[in-house]
């Protein structure tokens, strides 16, 4: 058993140090994209620097060595922490600078690197302060958390920021679309002739109705391509005329706007591919979502220099009731020029909802920057609370210690022996295989699990709404993933890593089932989805942990925190290349033959566990 200078019960370090592990992850990918949009940031810059800010976390073995030969694992972690404490407080007050998008892009590429290595230190330090048995057995608990750092991070920080916006502004402008079967709607822009504008009161945003009332399907005299024809206009007519009265900025004209792409040409293999194996299903012509546009202008001109933001975003209600935010702006900027003229709000109906339903979107004009800048600064204390507390908790063990042969002379010499040792391991070519097949099912299926859901029955989908799949999947399939996470790591902690290897393998390949299940039976109700999504959901949380207790197991060694981070490059390689693929060759088979070819797949999950050997004793409480 390992020695510690310093014991301390892993309860009260590994919840925080997987907390904060996941924090800055969701700060980088997710916080940010939402903050530069409410900033006003074109979503051609967001998706173009913000995608390249995964790089950190995709780059990162190739720096783990110095994670391990330098400085030990508890001092990386402790000093990432604050580093992380002052980038967060740089990117906070950055927003308020004139070259703000620059700045904090630049903070956040830190931020970046930093977190990366983080996670490295981080999970290094779990391998040294804990025993084996303990490795498994918090292993579901540490992957919980750091899921409640995605949903704290995601949700949390972001209703902060929305809570003071509109408190800090005009009085939030409330509006409520209501959908129904049997309502109808014209598609056409809307005035502002018969509302009532108090122009006495204090300066407040209107809406050509605050209530409407919108059609599940477009209706139209002519075939459903006219419908999406007209649509199609509508759309452009609100953004040319968004656009036109400088509410939004022009965006620049990209290649291929104005012009019908050709369509591509099937290849000769995808037509081979589709003709041999593709499901031989009649298409039929599928109903057209409605849309409903709502126009929206101050009641007061505001001054010459003042400027009015309003940004509108979902509240609460039916998500089958759709805010478009891809193709257009949610953001208008009012001044004394267009103060009058109206902004234009389109909203998408699911033509699947079946009963009346509304939903509540909510336009805020507060200080958006500050508001931001309290979410970073919020951030920026939780990092240097949790890194003088994880300073003083953290268990100092005897083997967490720096390599005594570096020198400054050999450092390069022990950065490649890290690697070559790695790669000359015992079973290595069988472990990178493992890394790379075992999860080959589930790196197709998680890509295709929404769209399946959402799909008309027609096209080989459940027809499910928005709102439905967002509770489905998004709160249902959670819960599942999560209790089998924590399940699997206490029996792994109970029998060993080798005595549940088979029974998790089994448990994630055989859920998959539940999905030829659902696609051959289609009609089914909500509650029978649920049911099946849990079931699949809790079958890869249980079969995941084989997985992760085998990366600690492999990785053990001297370079045991470097080899850790070059084993979970394997496994974003292994999620990453058959998740290209599945797009096109479930359009290519359809989604029943789709689900099938997991299944198949399933031998590889189950064929690289024959191969592999692993210590019985590991994962297994050592007798005293």
């Amino acid at each position: 058993m390992k020695q510690s200078t310093k014991k301390t019960s892993p309860w009260a370090w590994i919840p925080t140090l997987y907390f904060a592990q996941g924090l800055p992850y969701v700060a980088v990918m997710t916080i940010s994209v939402i903050m530069y949009k409410r900033l006003g940031i074109s979503n051609t810059d967001i998706a173009l620097y913000t995608g390249w800010l995964y790089l950190p976390w995709v780059i990162k073995p190739f720096w783990s060595p110095f994670v391990d030969l330098i400085k030990t694992k508890r001092w990386w972690t402790v000093v990432m922490q604050y580093i992380l404490a002052f980038a967060l407080a740089g990117i906070a007050f950055s927003i308020p600078t004139p070259f703000f998008f620059q700045l904090t892009l630049a903070v956040f590429w830190i931020v970046g690197f930093t977190s990366a290595t983080h996670d490295i230190a981080a999970d290094g330090f779990y391998m040294h302060a804990l025993t084996e048995h303990e490795q498994s057995l918090y292993v579901g608990i540490r992957s919980t958390f750091y899921r409640i750092a995605t949903v704290a991070g995601q949700g949390l920080l972001v209703i902060i920021a929305g809570l003071i916006e509109t408190g800090t502004g005009l009085e939030p402008a409330m509006l409520q679309v209501q959908a129904s079967p049997s309502y109808t709607n014209t598609l056409a822009l809307p005035d502002f002739e018969d509302t009532n504008i108090d122009t006495q009161k204090e300066a407040y945003f209107v809406y050509t109705s605050p209530i409407v009332q919108a059609g599940v399907t477009a209706t139209a005299d002519h075939d459903s391509a006219d419908i999406k024809t007209r649509i199609a206009e509508l759309e452009k007519a609100v953004k040319a005329s968004n656009i036109a009265n400088h509410f939004v900025p022009a965006e620049e004209a990209k290649e291929g706007d104005a012009t019908v792409k050709a369509e591509k040409k099937e290849s000769t293999f995808t037509a081979w591919v589709r003709e041999t194996f593709g499901e031989k299903r009649k298409v039929a012509e599928g109903a057209v979502d409605n849309v409903a546009i709502v126009g929206v202008r101050l009641s007061k001109q505001p001054s010459a220099d003042e400027t009015k933001i309003l940004n509108v975003t979902f509240k609460d209600g039916d998500q089958s009731i759709k805010l478009e935010q891809n193709s257009l702006s949610t953001r208008f900027e009012f001044t004394a020029e267009n103060w009058d003229k109206p902004a234009y709000l389109l909203f998408r109906i699911d033509h699947k909802i079946k009963n009346e339903t509304s939903a509540t979107f909510e336009g805020a004009s507060g200080n958006i920057p500050f508001a931001w800048l309290i979410v970073f600064i919020v951030l920026s204390g939780f990092f240097f609370a949790v890194s003088i507390y994880h300073n003083w908790i953290l268990p100092k063990p005897a083997s967490d210690r720096p390599s005594k042969d570096v020198t400054a002379q050999n450092l390069m010499k022990e950065f490649f022996d890290t690697f070559k040792s790695f790669f000359t391991k015992p079973q290595a070519g069988v472990a990178i295989l493992f890394m790379l097949l075992y999860r080959l099912p589930e790196a197709q299926l998680v890509k295709l699990i929404n769209p399946f859901l959402l799909d008309p029955i027609d096209k080989g989908g459940l027809g499910l709404t928005t709102g439905q799949v967002g509770f489905v999947y998004g709160t249902i399939g959670i819960i599942g993933l999560t209790i089998g996470g924590i399940i699997g790591g206490l029996v792994a902690a109970r029998g060993g890593l080798k005595k549940w290897l088979w029974p998790m393998a089994w448990s994630m390949s055989l859920t998959c089932l539940t999905f030829i299940y659902l696609s051959y039976a289609q009609d089914h109700s909500l509650l029978t989805v649920n049911i099946c999504i849990f079931i699949e959901q809790f079958g890869y949380g249980f079969g995941f942990t084989a997985y992760m207790l085998y990366l600690i197991y492999f990785s053990e060694g001297e370079h045991k925190t470097a080899h850790y981070a070059i084993c979970t490059g394997f496994m974003a390689l292994g999620m990453m290349l058959p998740g290209m693929a599945a797009g096109w060759l479930q359009e290519t088979i359809g989604y029943r033959h789709f689900f099938v070819w997991t299944i198949i797949c399933c031998a590889a999950t189950i064929g690289v566990c024959a191969f592999i050997k692993i210590d019985p004793s590991f994962g297994r409480k050592k007798e005293e």
